[in-house]
């Protein structure tokens, strides 16, 4: 993959991981001229199987190192719109306190809102959600203020809820402090809230973005003490709770995978599965848009990724072969299942496999497809073949490669 910035980041990384250039080649097996090329900017390529091994010796996602794609990023994150929410999930010191909710305040109108907020984040449309959420937490702050307790408890809830949406979309923009900010003070908002599962679904977001810092023990360790808490707690025993549960653990096999034991990642991410089976089984708690993606496609879309990212290319492939996605799996899950069986099928050595999943991508996300940095990696890895399999140019001049 060609990328002036690609030796800045490797630089950046590496020092946040504490690594010498000679330490880092002996934890990818690359060659340290390689690296020391890389930093150097004296070269700026590499082919799939050398990123996947720095990305593995520096303890981040693929996506990490070759930097994520614009969808991710508006491209304003120091501009006004961001400015808006950072003061929306840090009112000014000495600020006014917020007033009790008025007459024509709907509270159900309000969790509406929110949840519509979450559909919008799962579909990547960032720049819609970052618009939505200065007003939906100034909302959910009048709520808390209701004179009635429940209406309170109530209010704390969504107040929780928005502000772990803000979380997820400042992890986003790469604003990983401002995202634990927004999450800590979800945490509060959960506790004085009516719903008790708010906190470890807010604690599985906080996981969530130390894995984005590379605090890989700290993400795996509270999961884990969530999903002990929630069980003890007989909590796991309606659809929602097992949903968060799940979420956790498979927060924490992605931790314990990047650790390296991916052995360990494996059996938690089967248990997962199976559990996932018992979700249909029991009682429903309502709005799905609230509560963790969690079904046995999105856990089995989690294992494929897991396998195909971890070098298990084979086991990747084994596990999306005849894959029926249910109905509430998110269009970005969707994306990123083709995407990761494309990088499984270009490791084993099937070009055209890969050209044929990737077809399929062009299809179901074009513009997502054509700014995402593995896809243009993949499909230039393609490129550089001897042989070109059908379709591959009718992709690479989409992607711009080759030219």
């Amino acid at each position: 993959m060609a990328n002036e910035d690609l030796g800045r980041t490797l630089r950046r990384l590496r020092h946040l991981a504490s690594l010498t250039q000679e330490e880092l080649a002996e934890r990818s097996q690359v060659s340290v001229d390689v690296v020391r090329q890389l930093e150097e900017g004296r070269r700026h390529s590499a082919r799939l199987p050398i990123l996947h091994a720095l990305a593995n010796g520096l303890g981040v996602e693929l996506t990490t190192l070759l930097g994520d794609p614009p969808a991710v990023s508006t491209g304003e994150t120091d501009g006004p719109r961001f400015v808006a929410v950072r003061r929306a999930v840090m009112p000014v010191l000495w600020g006014p306190e917020p007033e009790p909710p008025g007459s024509d305040f709907s509270l159900d109108r309000l969790r509406e809102r929110i949840a519509e907020g979450w559909t919008r984040y799962h579909a990547a449309e960032f720049d819609t959600v970052m618009k939505a959420l200065p007003d939906l937490l100034a909302d959910a702050r009048t709520a808390t203020a209701s004179d009635d307790e429940d209406g309170r408890g109530a209010g704390f809830a969504a107040l929780g809820k928005a502000l772990q949406l803000a979380g997820h979309v400042a992890v986003r923009m790469g604003k990983t402090d401002l995202a634990l900010t927004s999450l800590e003070r979800a945490m509060d908002a959960a506790g004085r809230s009516s719903d008790p599962l708010l906190l470890p679904m807010i604690v599985n977001s906080t996981a969530w973005t130390y894995q984005r810092q590379g605090r890989l023990e700290d993400a795996l360790s509270i999961a884990l003490r969530a999903a002990d808490d929630m069980v003890n707690a007989g909590r796991d025993e309606t659809a929602d709770g097992l949903k968060v549960w799940g979420a956790l653990i498979m927060s924490a096999a992605t931790s314990a995978a990047r650790s390296g034991d991916y052995e360990r990642a494996a059996a938690m991410m089967e248990t997962a599965e199976k559990e996932a089976a018992r979700v249909s089984k029991l009682p429903d708690g309502g709005d799905n848009r609230m509560v963790s993606v969690f079904s046995p496609s999105s856990v089995r879309i989690e294992r494929v990724r897991l396998a195909v990212q971890y070098g298990h290319p084979e086991d990747a492939l084994a596990l999306a072969k005849g894959m029926r996605l249910s109905k509430d799996t998110p269009p970005s899950w969707r994306t990123w299942l083709l995407l990761d069986v494309a990088r499984a099928h270009t490791d084993i050595g099937d070009a055209a496999g890969a050209v044929k999943t990737l077809e399929s991508l062009r299809r179901v996300a074009p513009t997502w497809m054509q700014h995402h940095t593995l896809a243009v990696a993949i499909v230039r890895d393609l490129w550089a073949l001897p042989n070109h399999p059908p379709g591959l140019r009718l992709l690479a001049e989409f992607l711009g490669v080759g030219e």
